[in-house]
């Protein structure tokens, strides 16, 4: 088995670089992160999305509140205003040129499928500058333009709070992800603002009518970079075959997320368990849609992870992992990076 880098669907590695806990630490040197450039290099980490994302100001819900025998329901927090969402937004996106500036040429911000291509052959750290959650873009995306000359890849509609272009799905177990409204009308001129521009539309952590609304308009392919089977755990943020289906016509992806909630078939939290999880789910796609549909779509720095992985030092083997089960190299090579490589060629202009 080869040595194959790994591009990730999504990691919110700068929130944490960005916040006081956290802001002291370099990337660069050992953290306590799940990614930093020795784990990087270690584990053959070849960049991914690095969200940018905005919380809620002095919010704060303890998930164990609403824990039950049989599953949970956590409320959502209220939306944002703009003017907060997109200060963060420039903030959070300052802190990823500056890191890319701080990196004598170890990590680079990318904004075409030929660039990410070139940092993958050349062990070059890879971001795509992607927001979770559009409360930062104006409804006559003035904002969306300029943030698409300063680097703008890819864009999450909502992160499952609701905002002025679509409803999330709230974070329930067991619950189909047919909850709430889809998109409103400025969310599908969205959509199409996106396809004009060449930035990639993430379904994840939209309702499944938001996500038929995108199916219905996009010209790209249709994309959930941090999601995985419902069939398999059936949490409201998890993709039904239907959805997945539609990804795999659509010439799409999904990056299996590593979230332990999101894994487990009984919807736990414990992250006493095994990689075999999450190659459940990437064979689930696999063998059911097709292995050019499913890729990896980490949520590092944002989620809790099997302790047998830890952090992006792990990647190694989770690879081993998935060779043991059956993928051979030239299907590694799809899941762990050209899959992504080859829908953003597709996508970006």
């Amino acid at each position: 088995m080869t040595s194959f880098p790994v591009f990730d669907g999504h990691n919110d590695t700068i929130l944490r670089l960005y916040s006081e806990a956290d802001k002291k630490q370099s990337f660069f040197s050992e953290t306590n992160l799940h990614i930093d450039m020795p784990k990087a290099q270690q584990g053959n980490f070849g960049g991914g999305f690095f969200a940018v994302f905005t919380p809620n100001e002095n919010y704060q819900v303890e998930p164990e509140q609403f824990l039950t025998e049989g599953g949970y329901d956590i409320p959502l927090p209220p939306q944002i205003d703009q003017s907060y969402a997109i200060r963060h937004t420039n903030a959070l996106a300052a802190k990823l040129y500056k890191t890319e500036m701080e990196s004598n040429g170890q990590f680079k911000i990318v904004r075409t499928a030929d660039e990410l291509a070139y940092c993958l052959e050349k062990n070059i750290v890879a971001a795509v500058f992607h927001i979770e959650g559009a409360e930062a873009i104006d409804t006559d995306f003035n904002t969306l333009h300029v943030l698409h000359q300063a680097g703008l890849r890819s864009l999450g509609i909502v992160w499952s709070r609701q905002n002025v272009f679509g409803e999330g799905v709230p974070f329930r177990y067991p619950a189909s992800p047919d909850i709430g409204g889809g998109l409103t009308a400025a969310g599908k001129q969205l959509v199409q603002e996106c396809n004009k521009l060449g930035i990639m539309v993430d379904n994840t952590h939209l309702n499944e009518k938001g996500f038929w609304d995108v199916a219905n308009l996009t010209d790209a392919p249709i994309v959930a970079t941090h999601s995985n089977a419902h069939a398999l755990c059936p949490i409201s943020r998890n993709l039904t075959d239907k959805q997945l289906r539609a990804i795999e016509e659509s010439n799409g992806v999904v990056g299996v997320n590593y979230a332990v909630n999101m894994l487990r078939e009984d919807g736990g939290v414990g992250t006493d368990i095994s990689l075999d999880e999450i190659v459940r789910h990437v064979a689930y796609i696999a063998e059911k849609f097709g292995v050019d549909h499913v890729a990896l779509g980490s949520d590092f720095d944002g989620t809790h992870v099997p302790d047998e992985l830890q952090n992006a030092a792990g990647l190694p083997k989770l690879v081993k992992r998935m060779h043991a089960h059956g993928f051979n190299d030239e299907e590694l090579r799809k899941i762990t990076h050209q899959n992504w490589v080859r829908v953003l060629k597709d996508t970006w202009k």
